[in-house]
């Protein structure tokens, strides 16, 4: 029979403290990211603050006006009180500040709010350099329908017609049911009179909008073109009717209905391949998102030079004047706390910004060639090499390169772009895929349209510069560059 008993074990194990927690979510964390990381922790921890600007000169960076820090201290102004008002002593007395508010027009609207808010006053004031207007396919083919003339039951019927187009252009709604949209403030409105309004929205920007099938949003669209332009009836026949035996490649019965030349069919489909099926997303309301380099790389008097963003860095540090009015009482102690959890913080930021900057500087050591021939001369790399590079494990050296961006001389490139698979060369050497793509590209773009490269031939090509690529490699390259086949590209007239 089993009797409960004690047992004493000793061991070892490895566990994951907080410090080393936040670290690593910090590491993983974007430019962007952390300095939303950091603008959280500093509304809720009393013992960090934001550094501020020491210099007497008008520039101030960028990140500082983003984060609001400008400004966050009103009693560090020279004489503050009464004598001023912090802007800079432009009111110096109380009977001045007195008779400029007797002489400002506070009717005067939105200018007072602009310039309250420009001035620093407003709290929440954020500086975006996006455009906020934002219009979406229907706010733009809203403004085209205003911009027309017609009478109220027509601009009604427009209105209903926009409503129901999709984020494609497509009108997916019957008339029947724009109709009946309508019919409670106009209950004599008719299908007739729906039909030729949507024949008015169809007219307006984009090109194929308020279509209700592909055959129609690519007629529309050939119909912009010159009355003149050779095959044109041909191309807008195509695109209504015969669609599906273009697409099942039964030339030789499209051939029969239509009873036109090779040269002309060719010619016809050329015209409707360039169409676009979805012309609603040439339009789109969503926000630019930008991208913040975390490291500059440029060509010193000592080679290629790695450098933090400074513009990146959050700013911050402890508040000494808080953390020496602490004592040792049990008042103190969430203060205390919220102390090393600043000082941790502080620590996690310098661990990850040389950790960045040692991983960057391992690439670029790797990856000269590139930075001074170009895509071609990229060097075969994986995330072991640099782990071996700089010791550190695979696993961060993933967290630092993803979502992590150099400035370089040939553009802001992702740190993820310099590791790619290895392929083998000539006399036991290797390439990088991005290498090979880039040559597949080279290629392509210098081949006969007339006869353009098959993959085959490609292949050939590439064994005789050296890399040793088999021809399903060459189209699986092909297609992730989105080129198309042999075949579709001697179609294409250029």
């Amino acid at each position: 029979m089993l009797k409960p008993s004690l047992q004493l074990r000793l061991g070892q194990q490895l566990t994951m403290t907080p410090q080393l927690q936040q670290a690593i979510r910090l590491l993983q964390l974007t430019a962007l990211d952390l300095q939303a990381q950091i603008r959280e922790t500093l509304e809720s921890n009393v013992m960090l603050e934001a550094e501020e600007e020491t210099d007497d000169s008008l520039e101030v960076p960028l990140s500082e006006v983003r984060t609001g820090n400008l400004d966050s201290d009103p009693g560090s102004y020279e004489g503050a009180g009464d004598e001023t008002d912090g802007r800079d002593g432009l009111i110096t007395d109380a009977t001045d500040a007195e008779q400029m508010a007797d002489n400002c027009d506070w009717d005067e609207g939105p200018t007072a709010a602009v310039n309250e808010t420009a001035s620093g006053s407003g709290e929440d004031y954020d500086q975006d350099l996006s455009d906020p207007a934002g219009k979406t396919l229907q706010d733009h083919l809203l403004w085209q329908l205003e911009m027309t003339r017609l009478d109220p039951r027509k601009a009604a019927l427009g209105r209903a017609v926009i409503d129901a187009i999709t984020d494609d252009g497509y009108l997916r709604d019957s008339l029947e049911d724009i109709c009946a949209v309508v019919r409670p403030q106009f209950p004599e409105v008719e299908v007739d009179e729906a039909e030729v309004v949507v024949m008015l929205v169809q007219a307006f920007d984009p090109p194929g909008v308020a279509a209700r099938s592909l055959g129609e949003c690519l007629a529309l669209q050939l119909q912009q073109l010159a009355p003149d332009t050779p095959c044109l009836a041909l191309a807008i026949c195509i695109a209504r009717e015969h669609l599906e035996l273009v697409a099942n490649g039964q030339m030789t019965l499209l051939r029969r209905h239509l009873r036109a030349s090779d040269e002309d069919l060719e010619t016809a489909i050329a015209m409707v391949r360039t169409c676009n099926p979805r012309p609603g997303g040439a339009i789109h309301a969503s926000e630019p998102e930008y991208i913040v380099p975390d490291v500059f790389v440029y060509r010193g008097d000592h080679g290629w030079q790695v450098d933090l963003n400074p513009s990146a860095l959050p700013r911050i540090r402890v508040n000494e004047q808080y953390a020496g009015l602490l004592t040792r009482g049990a008042d103190c102690a969430p203060l205390r706390t919220q102390l090393q959890e600043a000082r941790w913080l502080l620590r996690s930021l310098e661990i990850r910004n040389e950790t960045l900057l040692k991983v960057g500087r391992a690439i670029v050591q790797r990856q000269v060639a590139f930075f001074e021939q170009g895509e071609e001369s990229m060097e075969p790399m994986v995330l072991r090499d640099i782990a071996e590079a700089v010791e550190m494990h695979e696993s961060t050296i993933s967290r630092v390169t993803t979502g992590k961006y150099m400035h370089t001389p040939r553009g802001v490139l992702e740190f993820r772009f310099f590791f790619s698979s290895h392929v083998p060369g000539t006399g036991g050497s290797e390439l990088s895929s991005t290498a090979v793509r880039a040559k597949i590209r080279k290629l392509v773009a210098a081949e006969d349209p007339r006869t353009p490269l098959s993959d085959a031939r490609l292949a050939e090509l590439l064994s005789e510069g050296g890399a040793q690529v088999a021809r399903r490699t060459v189209a699986k390259y092909r297609e992730a560059m989105h080129i198309s086949t042999s075949t579709e590209r001697k179609r294409i007239p250029r």
